[in-house]
């Protein structure tokens, strides 16, 4: 068996990592997900192989057999990306993303902004799986119509930020929501319906906090909504006959179908009410001219070529709204192609840490601090935090989070979906509050808002990781097996 490398040899990648991140991310900013991450974690993992190789005769097929059998346990979940992809790009050209937007903004109350603002962004980021796409669309509309109320820029950039990150979080359409399943063996939706305990409390808290701070106004709120409203009714079927695709896909989730039949059933769903109620958008997208009312209706292979590219490749409606098109632009299985990449690698540098037994070496210090459940939990969260600080990536905090605990819980007999559950309340969430990170640089710039200036009032945020640490010490449907070392103990006598 290999040798488990010391404490200070084994967190030698890990730095390397970290430094190599520091530098992508310095070079590229935002962009650092399109290969230069990428790039880093194939370094962390060439120096964890070597370290090994050359000090403790580690040979090769041993991490070959170890990538072989980590990729193929994410197999499903990049299938469960792509489908992602065509689910996110079929719902929004069919006109169910757009109905929903349609009817979300009519029902934003003056005198509520900032709780409207806070649940507008939770819902438009539950449907689109993206706090990104949210905040640098409606999000800048909201931000407008703050100002025209008088509504000071950092509570109305904490409510978007909250209400994004929400529905992000809670979205199976979310890249991060998936990676955080997938890295600790979790089912999705069983990901996402664990979150619901510690998500749902502070979420209701949050949005207590905004409507007691809510400042009331409404000069200019009817302008920005009849922008939205008019500009996606001329360009969309807007029909609530479009909600059955939702409809159906929850009382799919509410069976438990596995996540990646109901992903793809509901992107066919999609694709029908596409071919149905909007046959104009297909054609327009497949590089026909659009349809007016004189013209004769498109063959059924222009309309076959526009939901075959709407399911793979990128789409642009124009509207007459550079945010509204902002919005309602999709990029198809095509778009998750960063996110694979990254996973992929990702896993390679996880299975070479495996393989080198480096993770157990730093997961056994980690042990020896451990004492309970809550220090566990807490331990976690730290851990996620100070991931985000160091590597700037939520991504790869993420990853790395997932990596060095998940032995950890199951030794301690913890389920993996509490490893999930509090990786995504600590390294999904806080990622948007350093400035340094690409969720920070990214939303200050979108916004115009200094990092800083919005965190304090970014309150879901804030608060989820505390949330998961009470939770722990409640104990509110956590649930112990027999620790590991009990069962292995038990089974030497």
């Amino acid at each position: 068996m290999t040798k488990i490398p010391h404490p200070l040899v084994a967190i030698v990648p890990v730095v390397v990592l970290i430094g190599f991140l520091t530098l992508v991310i310095s070079l590229f900013g935002s962009d650092s997900l399109s290969g230069g991450s990428q790039i880093a974690l194939l370094m962390g993992m060439a120096v964890c192989v070597c370290l090994s190789m050359a000090v403790y005769r580690v040979p090769w097929s041993v991490f070959e057999r170890q990538i072989k059998a980590t990729l193929g346990e994410v197999s499903i979940t990049l299938l469960i990306l792509l489908c992602v992809g065509m689910l996110a790009g079929s719902w929004i050209i069919s006109g169910i993303v757009p109905t929903l937007i349609y009817y979300g903004v009519q029902i934003m109350s003056p005198q509520l902004f900032l709780v409207s603002s806070c649940v507008i962004c939770a819902l438009v980021s539950l449907l689109s799986g993206s706090s990104w796409t949210t905040i640098a669309t409606i999000g800048i509309a909201l931000l407008g119509i703050g100002h025209a109320l008088g509504v000071s820029e950092a509570w109305t950039a904490g409510a978007i930020i909250s209400g994004a990150y929400f529905g992000d979080k809670m979205s199976p359409l979310s890249d991060t929501t998936i990676l955080a399943s997938s890295a600790t063996g979790t089912d999705l939706f069983a990901h996402i319906r664990y979150m619901m305990y510690t998500t749902v409390p502070t979420f209701l808290i949050t949005i207590l906090i905004f409507l007691f701070a809510g400042q009331g106004g409404g000069e200019g709120v009817e302008l920005h909504v009849s922008e939205y409203t008019e500009g996606l009714s001329h360009t969309f079927n807007i029909s609530l006959w479009t909600l059955l695709v939702p409809l159906l896909t929850g009382v799919m989730i509410a069976r438990r179908v596995p996540s990646l039949i109901v992903l793809f059933l509901s992107s066919l769903m999609a694709g029908v009410v596409a071919l149905i109620l909007q046959p104009h958008i297909l054609c327009e997208i497949a590089g026909g001219e659009a349809l007016s009312s004189g013209n004769s209706a498109p063959s059924i292979t222009t309309l076959i070529r526009g939901l075959a590219i709407t399911y793979y490749g990128s789409t642009a409606v124009d509207t007459g709204s550079s945010s509204l098109n902002e919005l309602i632009s999709t990029s198809g299985m095509a778009g998750m192609l960063n996110t694979v990449w990254l996973i992929l690698c990702a896993m390679c540098f996880g299975a070479a840490m495996v393989a080198s037994r480096m993770i157990d070496s730093i997961t056994g210090v980690i042990l020896r601090i451990v004492r309970n459940r809550v220090s566990l939990v807490s331990s976690t969260v730290t851990t996620g935090i100070f991931l985000n600080i160091t590597t700037g990536d939520q991504f790869i905090s993420i990853v790395l989070t997932a990596d060095i605990y998940k032995e950890v819980f199951r030794k301690e007999g913890y389920e993996s979906r509490l490893l999930s559950r509090t990786t995504e309340d600590a390294a999904t969430v806080t990622s948007v509050l350093i400035p340094w990170n690409t969720c920070g640089m990214t939303q200050s710039t979108v916004l115009g808002v200094p990092t800083f200036t919005y965190l304090p009032y970014c309150f879901f945020n804030l608060l989820s990781p505390l949330m998961s640490i009470v939770v722990a010490a409640i104990g509110w449907k956590i649930r112990q097996v027999k620790p590991l070392q009990e069962e292995e103990s038990a089974l030497d006598e």
